[in-house]
């Protein structure tokens, strides 16, 4: 004969072990960076990758970087197709 083994869920826990009643949301949730997929041109991905090994800064975050700092300068791309 089998017996059914009550377990408690980590909710449940949670909820009798604290008191999240005045609990508030993380101010900072918004500025998550949020995962994308973006096609690269590999002399840009090459360009960023020495820069990292020189900085000490992973490749992914100095295309960030130089990115906004794009948006903070309201930089504008200068295209003319021919």
């Amino acid at each position: 004969m089998k017996t059914s083994k009550i377990t408690q869920t980590d909710e449940e826990i949670l909820n009798r072990e604290f008191d999240f009643s005045k609990a508030i949301m993380n101010p900072y949730a918004k500025q998550l960076k949020k995962t994308v997929t973006i096609n690269l041109s590999p002399i840009v991905i090459e360009y960023f990758k020495k820069q990292a090994a020189e900085t000490s800064i992973p490749y992914q975050s100095l295309i960030n970087l130089y990115l906004m700092d794009c948006v903070k300068e309201g930089r504008k791309l200068n295209v003319s197709w021919v």
